[in-house]
């Protein structure tokens, strides 16, 4: 048997973080769907549009180390996006429905930047500065999002979450 090594590590969770954005990608328009605020339906609508970067930028690391860009399922994301699914279900028309659907794409965000954050490193480690170069941008993007979605969260939507429906 093969003994595994770092890149095997780096393309198996890279596999992981792509199916994980087209996922994502899937779910997003949902989202800004069911979001009520209109600032939350907004972010989670821009954050489509640079998820579309994000899945982009991972196919031109495929391209870097001469790996087809292919998926890999990834259980985590399907139980962060499936319990999203739950929430705009059981609060639907609640007023407590965006805290919600901020609290699951704040998951969604912390999930990527561990794996943007490790692959960057690995990349780096592995000599592969192009992609580190790639996976560094697409992180401090993920960052940002959750800091914005964090500023949601904490002028308006949680408050709002008190109010009876």
């Amino acid at each position: 048997m093969k003994t595994k090594t770092l890149e095997d590590l780096f393309l198996d969770m890279l596999r992981d973080v792509y199916y994980a954005e087209r996922k994502i990608l899937k779910a997003l328009p949902k989202m800004a769907r069911g979001a009520q605020s209109p600032d939350l339906r907004a972010a989670f609508e821009r954050h489509r549009d640079e998820t579309e970067i994000h899945v982009e930028r991972l196919q031109q690391v495929f391209d870097l180390i001469g790996r087809p860009a292919r998926g890999k399922t990834c259980p985590a994301i399907d139980g962060i996006v499936e319990e999203g699914e739950e929430v705009m279900e059981s609060f639907k028309g609640s007023a407590a429905l965006d805290a919600g659907l901020l609290a699951a794409a704040q998951a969604v965000e912390h999930y990527e930047i561990a794996r943007y954050g490790t692959l960057r490193n690995w990349a780096a480690l592995l000599g592969q500065k192009e992609a580190a170069t790639i996976l560094q941008n697409t992180l401090s993007e993920e960052e940002a999002t959750d800091v914005m979605l964090t500023e949601i969260a904490d002028s308006q939507v949680n408050r709002d979450a008190l109010q009876t429906a």
